[in-house]
């Protein structure tokens, strides 16, 4: 029982760890094309 409770938590921490990361790039990529859109406005 522990065991399988101690997989679950593990699983479900990796997965919020890989969330964060492609949210992260996410954010990074929308905001250098939101720079690349201003810098061709000047």
């Amino acid at each position: 029982m522990a065991k399988t409770i101690l997989t679950a938590l593990l699983l479900t921490g990796s997965l919020m760890v890989a969330a964060c990361n492609t949210v992260e790039g996410a954010g990074r990529d929308v905001q250098s094309a939101g720079q690349a859109v201003e810098d061709a406005a000047d």
